[in-house]
């Protein structure tokens, strides 16, 4: 069995579900080459983090975006179009959101 962390939570998960793919040999979710740790940061911080750490990874890889401020729901998502990188996406938590984003450029 593996650990697997978010927001600062270990959880437990049994081996095929962390490396689960779908029938196609295609991964469910992207890896995250980055990921951005926003949590307790206020708007626009969790942008601005994201702007200035984007270009630390190459292009097509995804970042991986952890943030709690409501603000972050809609912003997150208004940015990626303005700045066009695609939002990969976004996973509900009880403590916040992750965002995937794919760097375009």
């Amino acid at each position: 069995m593996d650990d697997v962390s978010w927001f600062g939570r270990r959880e437990r998960v049994a081996a095929t579900q962390a490396a689960s793919a779908s029938p196609l040999g295609v991964p469910d979710k992207p890896q995250a080459a980055l990921t951005i740790d926003a949590l307790g940061r206020k708007c626009p911080i969790p942008i601005i983090m994201l702007a200035e750490q984007i270009r630390d990874v190459p292009v097509g890889a995804i970042i991986a975006l952890l943030a709690d401020d409501p603000a972050a729901y809609a912003d997150v998502p208004s940015w990626c179009r303005l700045k066009s990188h695609e939002l990969a996406g976004r996973h509900d938590h009880a403590t916040g959101w992750a965002f995937l984003i794919r760097r375009s450029y």
